[in-house]
């Protein structure tokens, strides 16, 4: 007879992204292969962590932590192992994107098994994710040290089946590492319904409270998709703050930005706010003509 135990764990789900266009694009035995190496990856950045593997299923991993941080830095890890994943004999391809949710809560252990809520909600979690994101909950971002903590925004609300009510859903943001801080003072906006209208050529995209966060980038899951081969994969975003805009580049090139027609800006693994109206320019100088030329107003 199988015995049930009960602990609080952090569970994690990661989902290779787009997995069933790997198939179509690199055949069955190369994708296979490919999303193998993946799995492997997943598993010893757990066990780095001080995780167990629960189980593997076609695309997804499902891991236990004892802590909610060593959940989180485990799933930031994973994000980072791929980006310097290669596919032998297809030089330049692109490594694929992952999907992590996070839960911590009382689980059931039974054999090589664990069940409960907080697994439906870790699962849910994922579900909810985009590509390049680590999704969790309030009850995990409060378990969380302050480091991460600081690092978590609410993105929106959900409801989960078994849970009444609905609850606040968590990004952690894991691509801004060793950024300075380069805000300038101005009028304080903090009960300014502000929006930010991006447009790159037809495309229009709106930053505000209810979208508080657009990225941009080479890879097909950003808001704005710059295809140049000097564009990063996930180059930046702009994040909405209180009434405020803060352009955060991420980028191995840089991101440029002309300001209001006369205040030129840098970045390079920085932030910066922005004000009015501008043009931004993804790993090469702004030039308005450009076709890459990206253009931004903010509206109150």
């Amino acid at each position: 007879m199988t015995t049930r135990e009960t602990d609080t764990l952090a569970i994690l789900f990661a989902d290779i992204a787009k997995s069933t266009n790997l198939y179509e694009t690199l055949g069955d035995k190369i994708a296979q292969n490919l999303i193998g190496t993946c799995l492997s990856l997943f598993s010893d950045v757990t066990a780095r962590y001080h995780g167990t593997v629960i189980k593997t299923i076609g695309d997804e991993i499902m891991c236990t932590f004892p802590t909610a941080d060593d959940a989180v830095e485990a799933g930031m890890e994973m994000h980072q192992e791929l980006e310097d994943l290669t596919v032998e004999d297809i030089p330049g391809f692109s490594p694929p994107n992952i999907y992590v949710g996070i839960q911590w809560g009382p689980v059931i252990k039974e054999g090589n098994d664990v069940f409960g809520d907080a697994v439906n909600v870790a699962a849910r979690m994922v579900a909810q994710a985009k590509q390049r994101q680590i999704i969790t909950t309030e009850e995990t971002v409060a378990e969380l040290m302050p480091e991460h903590r600081e690092s978590a925004r609410c993105i929106d609300k959900t409801t989960v089946k078994g849970k009444s009510g609905e609850i606040s859903i968590y990004e952690v943001v894991w691509e801004r590492h060793d950024v300075t801080v380069m805000v300038e003072d101005s009028l304080d906006a903090m009960t300014l319904k502000a929006r930010m209208e991006i447009r790159f050529h037809d495309h229009l995209v709106e930053v505000d409270e209810n979208m508080p966060s657009a990225s941009l980038g080479r890879q097909s899951h950003n808001e704005i998709v710059v295809n140049d081969n000097r564009v990063s994969r996930s180059h930046a975003r702009i994040e909405y703050r209180r009434g405020k805009f803060v352009l955060i580049d991420q980028s191995t090139n840089g991101t440029y930005v002309v300001i209001q027609g006369k205040k030129k800006v840098n970045l390079k693994r920085d932030e910066a706010q922005l004000l009015g109206n501008g043009i931004i320019s993804l790993g090469r100088e702004v030039d308005p003509e450009s076709p890459t030329a990206i253009h931004y107003v903010i509206k109150i």
